[in-house]
């Protein structure tokens, strides 16, 4: 949603401030500056990067119309079912979660909670470390070397994705000058003709830069950083059950452990303790 009301937001201050000047909305239409700034552009992005990070680019700008994935209810969400599992493990022993790690598309216990069972990289990522416990892994160090690993893996991996869209965003203004030369070069093929024609041309040879410009800090730039800022929430995630895991590895009771976990969240995504206490609540008995 901010996508879009961003995209409306630059696009009527530009193009209003253009009117607004004296300028005429018609000479900002050229078609064929569009489609060498954009084509050169998706073609350069072919060549550099493989086709796997292509379809995540794809996948991930696309997810930009949506909301985030992860926000304040569901990282509420996430603290609840680690309080959960900690419980189920004081109560009935570490066994008592094999059924749930090793079937968990069937689990009980984690389709209470659907934003984190609807993650499957979450679930994947939790149900690996907790069948690790119950095999009897119980040096906590080891697991979170182990998890540090993957996280960072994982951070890469999206990190990725941001970083191959920001290239492009930077390669933008280049190509609108390669669009603006070759618009000079035809306007030069032109020298007969009268002074309005050969205004016209130049006119629409300096679009190609306009729109190179424009494309790259006024929408590809932005996206790209908009890609990264959901990475590190994403990460933040996985750092949270990271934490929760640790504390009780380390043998902290299961409020003090989620309590470890909420405290590696961002500021403004962090439920507070309270919040927290009256979620746990409301879980059903066990």
């Amino acid at each position: 949603m901010l996508l879009i009301v961003g995209s409306l937001i630059v696009v009527v201050s530009v193009i209003g401030g253009f009117v607004m000047m004296g300028g005429h909305i018609e000479i900002l239409i050229q078609p064929v500056e569009f489609i060498i700034i954009v084509g050169a552009s998706v073609g350069a992005f072919i060549i550099a990067n493989p086709k796997t990070l292509i379809k995540s680019s794809i996948k991930a700008s696309m997810g930009l119309l949506k909301a985030p994935r992860h926000n304040k209810d569901s990282f509420l969400e996430l603290l609840t079912l680690l309080y959960a599992v900690f419980k189920l493990v004081q109560m009935k022993g570490m066994l008592a979660l094999e059924q749930h790690v090793e079937n968990p598309t069937e689990s009980d216990l984690f389709q209470q909670f659907p934003k984190f069972f609807n993650d499957e990289t979450a679930v994947t990522f939790l149900c690996d470390y907790i069948r690790l416990m119950t095999l009897g892994s119980d040096k906590a160090h080891e697991m979170e070397t182990l998890m540090d690993e993957e996280i960072e893996t994982h951070h890469n991996d999206q990190l990725e994705i941001s970083e191959a869209v920001n290239k492009a965003a930077e390669a933008m203004p280049a190509l609108g000058i390669v669009a603006a030369v070759l618009g000079v070069i035809h306007t030069m093929g032109s020298i007969t003709e009268p002074p309005e024609v050969l205004g016209h041309l130049i006119g629409a040879a300096l679009v190609g830069t306009f729109l190179g410009v424009l494309l790259s800090y006024g929408f590809i730039g932005p996206m790209a950083s908009a890609l990264k800022g959901r990475a590190n929430t994403d990460t933040k995630y996985f750092v949270c059950m990271k934490a929760g895991l640790m504390a009780y590895m380390q043998g902290y009771a299961p409020a003090v452990s989620v309590e470890f976990a909420r405290k590696t969240l961002f500021a403004h995504e962090r439920p507070t303790f309270y919040d927290v206490e009256d979620a746990v609540a409301e879980l059903p008995a066990a």
